[in-house]
């Protein structure tokens, strides 16, 4: 089955998707000071983590950690304008080591130092972000506006994806570096003829919450889809993708903005549509070689499975 859906948005899946974030963001703008137990939300959302940070990115535009990080500076301005605290004071509140880390922080986001800001007599604190969500010194509820940016009329098609088996180079780091463990990958399968057989296709799969794993803690694979019946090379692992319904879209474009139509598959088109995220991975599928085909027209099919 193969289908294209334009989806018409159903209250009760959208309304689950926002009553997940806003619970979330209810808890971190009630305590600012708070560690956040990412695993632990996501898994009250019956998602998984990796899921959860993309559907929380797509929706409100920031990661959980970039709206709190966010909010304590806006707290910090506040301080500023309306105490006597010491500066440094209100820096280790903000999570900042040292007074001067502190004063990069603020001065990038404000345009001027603490002690300019306080001097200046400036009243407002509020940094840019399309949520709405700021910080308030009262404690009360902010309830987030959802991004829209076209991604719930997106092209996506639903297909039932068959089972891949996989050959697959692991990748420790940061995401973005993942065209390391491809490289490797491409000169084990170039050496071996695996690019000669039926549906040979280039994925990618990534496994940790970015937002809640360190960057060199990430864990991806670089693979290519090979025959059940095939011996794998050295230096290939094995893997296997499970057969299901699948939403895909098709990134077309350089791939470092592979993450803004990660958001809008996830926080925009999901929650207007009437699916949910299913068990299983989600994946890309790269349709062309970059290195012989310009940034621009780079194909890259995003693959989320559905329950």
């Amino acid at each position: 089955m193969k289908a294209t859906l334009k989806p018409a948005a159903k209250p009760e899946t959208r309304s689950l998707y926002e009553d997940v974030v806003q619970r979330v963001i209810d808890r971190i703008t009630s305590d600012l000071d708070a560690a956040l137990d990412l695993e632990t939300l996501a898994q009250s959302a019956n998602l998984s983590p990796f899921h959860f940070h993309r559907v929380f990115r797509g929706m409100v535009g920031e990661t959980p950690l970039e709206l709190t990080r966010r909010l304590r500076m806006e707290r910090a301005a506040w301080s500023l304008a309306h105490t006597e605290r010491a500066v440094t004071a209100i820096a280790f509140d903000a999570a900042y080591e040292t007074h001067e880390a502190f004063t990069r922080a603020f001065r990038a986001c404000y345009g001027t130092s603490p002690s300019g800001f306080r001097q200046d007599g400036r009243s407002r604190i509020e940094l840019a972000a399309f949520s709405g969500v700021h910080y308030d010194p009262g404690g009360r509820p902010r309830l987030f506006t959802p991004c829209d940016t076209g991604g719930r009329t997106m092209d996506v098609t639903i297909k039932d994806m068959p089972a891949r088996r996989l050959g697959t180079v692991r990748h420790i780091g940061p995401y973005t570096q993942v065209g390391e463990a491809f490289q490797r990958l491409g000169d084990i399968a170039g050496k071996a003829g695996l690019f000669s057989h039926p549906g040979a296709a280039m994925l990618a799969l990534y496994h940790d919450d970015p937002e809640a794993t360190p960057p060199d803690q990430l864990r991806s694979d670089a693979g290519i889809a090979v025959p059940d019946d095939l011996q794998l090379p050295a230096g290939l692992s094995e893997q296997r993708v499970a057969a299901g319904k699948y939403a895909c879209a098709v990134h077309i474009g350089p791939y470092d903005r592979l993450p803004d139509t990660w958001a809008r598959l996830m926080g925009e088109w999901l929650p207007a549509s009437e699916h949910r995220l299913g068990p299983g991975a989600s994946y890309e599928i790269y349709h062309n070689n970059p290195m012989n085909t310009p940034k621009e027209r780079l194909e890259t099919e995003i693959c989320i499975p559905l329950g």
